[in-house]
């Protein structure tokens, strides 16, 4: 269960209202997708993961005396690569861009010193859109946390590095770690898949099917560990804090 007020929609309008007056108060919000991860992983998978991360990293700032939630998640995302899979549920570039714009800046007119926007759905056309969302705004009230970049993905494991990472063992890891009920037995029978998504995307390659994966997934799930998603844990919530600590300086 979550510390009292760590969920900002179980709020009160009066709680929500000194929460947002503290000094140094910061909402986290979750952005994820809803799209096929294999056959052994939740549409969810990418929510699962932002909440997580929010959910240590907000108990972190706390603990270290800033007033900190977590919104309601953003479960659509753009989904591009998923197409032709059930449950590929995506929204457009310009919709993304805009209902973001439109969550962070209400946040910021609620009197929240800093917004941080937590996105761990990494297709490119949608981190960018993430990014585009706040890029006007003052650094030191809005930001974006996403192992994408150099400075966090490098933190993280072999696998991820690698770009073989959709459903594999470093995503399988991270659901174990935070909902193992959700994971289908099935994992442990799956055959690892070398291909790089990262060096797909950079090819060319427009979807999962064309990159070479016709179950949605690659790298090797097989090899997951409930204790290694929660390591990984640990290296998304510290992104998150480092983060937003340096926003707020």
């Amino acid at each position: 269960m979550s510390p009292a007020g760590l969920r900002f929609a179980e709020l009160t309008t009066a709680e929500a209202r000194a929460l947002a007056a503290s000094p140094r108060a910061t909402i986290l919000i979750p952005v994820g997708s809803t799209e096929p991860h294999g056959p052994h992983l939740p549409l969810s998978t990418d929510v699962l993961i932002s909440e997580e991360a929010c959910r240590r990293a907000a108990e972190t700032l706390r603990a270290a005396g800033t007033p900190c939630a977590m919104a309601p998640t953003v479960p659509y995302g753009v989904t591009d690569y998923a197409e032709g899979f059930a449950g590929a549920i995506g929204v457009p570039r310009e919709a993304l861009v805009a209902f973001l714009r439109a969550i962070v800046g209400r946040f910021l007119a609620d009197g929240f010193a800093h917004a941080c926007l937590v996105n761990n759905h990494l297709e490119p056309a949608h981190d960018e859109a993430v990014r585009a969302s706040v890029a006007e705004l003052d650094p030191r009230t809005a930001s974006v946390a996403c192992p994408l970049t150099r400075r966090w993905g490098r933190t993280l494991s072999a696998e991820f590095k690698s770009g073989a990472c959709h459903a594999g063992r470093y995503e399988t890891s991270l659901v174990l770690g935070a909902a193992p009920e959700l994971v289908r037995a099935s994992y442990t029978d799956l055959a690892a898949l070398d291909v790089s998504l990262s060096a797909a995307i950079l090819a060319g390659k427009r979807t999962f099917r064309e990159i070479g994966m016709p179950d949605a997934y690659t790298g090797a799930p097989a090899e997951a560990t409930a204790a290694e998603g929660g390591e990984l844990y640990e290296r998304l919530a510290a992104m998150v804090v480092t983060t937003v600590t340096e926003a707020l300086g």
